[in-house]
């Protein structure tokens, strides 16, 4: 019997990192979509020689190259994790349309472009797992983050709706607010992150949780 697989989409040294290993060590296949300058080859050793693609996450077209590269690789995912978000510096004022729209893609059109690549299969099994990191910024947006806060919020509502419109499909959607700074060794280390995001997917369904809030 082939192995499930993981996709995390946004993958970096600290989450994205963590979670491939959770999966990998849970008996998952993992694919990466990481930036470009990472580490890609040193990962993909580590995970058995999972695909790493570097590649940046708010650019469609490139987006949309990586993901039907890890379908010819490992085929459809039973979980699907998105991790990439951007932010510009600075206060809802002083925030441009374009700063707004660019940030956007990455932290709301981005995920909805990937969850719209996982669904069919998903569909179509009766079953799959749809996480997302959020931020606590989402709940409680600060003066000098807005394009961030809206990015979150825009993010939660997103896997809100999805987790109501899914469920019915047997697919789980769900997001962790992350409620502060991720630190090595903290409560909000990236391994508890991961390890909730594994958690969540072992859910049986009619007990699903649709956010966790770690803080």
């Amino acid at each position: 019997m082939a192995k499930p697989v993981a996709v995390i989409l946004g993958a970096g040294p600290g989450i994205g990192l963590a979670t491939a290993r959770a999966f990998h060590a849970e008996g998952f296949r993992v694919g990466l979509v990481a930036r470009p300058g990472d580490p890609l080859e040193a990962w993909s050793r580590e995970l058995d020689g999972a695909p790493v693609l570097g590649v940046e996450a708010g650019r469609s077209e490139p987006l949309q190259g990586a993901l039907a590269a890890l379908e010819a690789a490992l085929g459809w995912p039973e979980v699907l994790i998105w991790n990439a978000s951007a932010g510009a510096q600075g206060p809802a004022a002083g925030l441009t349309p374009e700063q707004a729209l660019a940030d956007l893609q990455v932290n709301v059109l981005g995920p909805l472009a990937a969850v719209r690549w996982a669904l069919p299969a998903m569909r179509a099994a009766g079953h799959g797992t749809l996480l997302f990191t959020g931020g606590g910024l989402a709940l409680q947006p600060k003066a000098g983050l807005a394009s961030a806060a809206l990015g979150k919020a825009a993010l939660r509502s997103l896997a809100l709706s999805f987790a109501e419109e899914l469920a019915p499909d047997g697919i789980h959607a769900a997001t962790v607010t992350v409620c502060g700074f991720v630190q090595p060794g903290s409560s909000l280390s990236p391994e508890r992150i991961a390890q909730c995001f594994l958690e969540l997917h072992r859910q049986r369904g009619g007990s699903w949780d649709k956010e966790r809030v770690l803080t």
